[in-house]
């Protein structure tokens, strides 16, 4: 799969622009604010149907213009892809497949396997669980829609019991039965939702070690671990164990959108005890294991962008990522950086055909 041509209107700082794609590697280069980060974040748009950067669409349009609109073709399995997202303000936005509109957005997600790995990447150690939790989400929902979907319902579920909690304490009523309905529901897609997740996780460690190996040269022992209270007890015993917290805070306080990852280095916090080049070499791991767990589920190798990852890497782990996507398992790489002579020379050391892209004011 690879993405042919990429335009642009009004969105972020481009005004129109198109590009036309290697199908192997694109690098985009230019000094910082010129947006090559944005042109990234295009293709991740088409694919997600938001931005990685800020999910908060309206902000994507382009400083005093009313609209975006982001176009690209593809080609998949010998067929091709065309996916317009366009954006207008006050509107909802639209994605269409082909010239057809989806009736949900959810509906797009895992047909084009994307990831990305970014400087942006470090919220993941240093944010809360949330973060987490959608990097967990992100990478099964590429390849199981089921996934998706239940999660969608858990969350409704969830916003539903919360308004309840609210309600009661508002009007001081309380009804066990109606509450016992959103239990019960919780309890059936959040069950789904936890063995689907540990799954994952059992399947993504063994990836992730080998990959970080491969990037640090094999010298520290790390670890992933999926935290979650169903681990055990069940969801309905937990939610009625808690029911009395839950009334006073008005809020559901246990259940799987309290889960978290911790991320371990020679068994102890990496955001504690992991260098900066250790962080950063944890990170691209995980990343290249989600490249990698992606291609094996959805069985397409997915695009994979590499935003500005050259900056304060040392040579040594410049040279193992280079490595790593000097082969045939990877298929078309998009990179961002600010020096277009350490992109060429890098990438002159990947046998494989590309362009770069100079952005200027």
């Amino acid at each position: 799969m690879f993405l042919k041509r990429l335009s642009l209107i009004n969105y972020k700082n481009f005004d129109t622009q198109t590009f036309d794609f290697d199908v192997k590697i694109n690098c985009f280069v230019g000094p910082n604010g010129i947006g090559k980060t944005n042109a990234l974040d295009a293709i991740y748009h088409l694919t997600f149907g938001k931005g990685y950067f800020n999910p908060v669409a309206t902000q994507n349009i382009k400083h005093g213009e009313e609209f975006f609109v982001i176009e690209g073709e593809f080609e998949k399995s010998d067929r091709e892809e065309k996916i317009v997202c366009s954006l207008k303000k006050g509107m909802k936005k639209i994605i269409k497949r082909n010239g057809k509109a989806y009736d949900r957005l959810s509906d797009h997600i895992g047909l084009l396997p994307l990831v990305i790995i970014s400087p942006a990447d470090r919220d993941l150690i240093i944010e809360g669980s949330d973060t987490r939790r959608k990097f967990i989400d992100g990478v099964i929902s590429q390849s199981d829609k089921e996934y998706l979907q239940t999660l969608i319902k858990y969350n409704k579920v969830l916003l539903q019991r919360n308004s309840l909690l609210k309600y009661f304490v508002a009007n001081r009523t309380f009804d066990q039965a109606t509450l016992q309905v959103y239990d019960e529901q919780l309890n059936t897609y959040g069950t789904k939702i936890f063995n689907k997740r540990q799954k994952f996780i059992e399947a993504f460690i063994p990836i992730f070690k080998e990959q970080y190996n491969a990037i640090s040269g094999g010298n520290e022992e790390v670890m992933l671990n999926y935290d979650s209270k169903l681990q055990q007890k069940d969801l309905l015993t937990l939610l009625s164990e808690s029911l009395e917290k839950d009334r006073i805070l008005q809020y559901t306080s246990v259940g799987i959108h309290k889960d978290d990852l911790s991320f371990e280095i020679t068994g102890h916090p990496i955001k504690k005890f992991g260098s900066q080049g250790q962080q950063k070499s944890f990170l691209i791991a995980l990343k290249f294991a989600q490249f990698h767990f992606i291609k094996e589920q959805a069985k397409t190798t997915p695009i994979l962008l590499l935003d500005d990852i050259f900056d304060k890497l040392d040579e040594n782990r410049v040279a193992h990522i280079v490595g790593l996507v000097d082969n045939e398992n990877f298929g078309q790489i998009f990179i961002s950086d600010t020096h277009a002579e350490r992109t060429e020379n890098i990438i002159k050391n990947i046998h494989q055909s590309y362009k770069i892209f100079k952005l200027e004011s």
